[in-house]
């Protein structure tokens, strides 16, 4: 509570605009407002956890990992990985998203990570060397097709972080907590084109035993069709978000992005 409570403040004082954002997402999304300002409080208090953790990499080792987190349904990423294929594992800024992926790492075995480099050379080489402290592999965006195609090929793992808004030309339009939202369809893509299964997967917090649970759902079964799977995905998204509201990402302007003619939603609001 007094991580939650020290989170909040820090947040508010240093960036309310990001609080703003976050309120107005919640509106775009339906939730009543005095439920609004505590899932963004959450939502603030379940960034400092996942700074607090990033930053305690080091300390961790294949023999304590365990404390920080445990697993529920591994047979489906296990089974998944068991036809030679690869898999794609579909993630989200949900949770913990950097402690799943290096605990998986330990606990299981390493997988490939796609991430986008930060503006801050120093800051990203820093943050780089966490990653990679389990033996994890990053591919960045600029080489990710060839890259990603090559690991399935190899009957590796992949996780790509799939919900965040992209630009008219990368992606589809698609349902999202009721309201059109602009998602990225490489995703389906190379899930079409490799054949290789999808499964999604979440670090999520579990306040009754102060740590988190590296959760892999049932595969998601691709079409073939880039619009009706990339809704596919992002329902199932959507409705694990539901019930972890304030685990979410909320701050980023996921429906910056609009159908032709719509207005912003966000303008003169945040």
């Amino acid at each position: 509570m007094i991580l939650a409570r020290a989170a909040i403040k820090i947040y508010d004082l240093v960036s309310p605009r990001l609080r703003r954002v976050a309120l107005r997402n919640l509106e775009i999304a339906g939730y009543p407002e005095p439920e609004r300002r505590k899932i963004a409080d959450g939502v603030f208090a379940s960034l400092a956890r996942s700074l607090d953790r990033f930053w305690k990499f080091p300390t961790r080792t294949p023999e304590n990992i365990r404390e920080w987190i445990r697993y529920e349904g591994l047979e489906n990423f296990t089974n998944a990985m068991s036809r030679g294929r690869g898999v794609l594992v579909a993630t989200a800024h949900l949770g913990n998203w950097e402690v799943s992926a290096f605990s998986h790492a330990w606990m299981t075995a390493p997988m490939n990570v796609v991430v986008r480099p930060l503006d801050n050379a120093r800051l990203d080489r820093i943050v780089e060397r966490r990653r990679v402290l389990s033996g994890n592999k990053l591919i960045g965006k600029k080489e990710a097709a060839r890259a990603i195609l090559g690991a399935l090929k190899g009957g590796e793992a992949v996780g790509i972080l799939i919900d965040q808004n992209v630009m008219a030309s990368e992606g589809v339009f698609i349902d999202f907590f009721g309201k059109k939202a602009c998602a990225g369809t490489a995703f389906v893509k190379f899930a079409h084109h490799s054949k290789a299964p999808v499964v999604p997967g979440f670090a999520l917090w579990e306040p009754k035993e102060s740590r988190y649970v590296l959760r892999f759902y049932p595969e998601i079964e691709m079409t073939g069709d880039v619009q009706a799977d990339t809704q596919r995905l992002h329902s199932f998204l959507e409705s694990v978000i539901r019930h972890h509201p304030d685990q979410w990402l909320w701050i980023h302007r996921r429906w910056k992005t609009r159908p032709p003619g719509e207005p912003d939603l966000y303008a003169g609001r945040i």
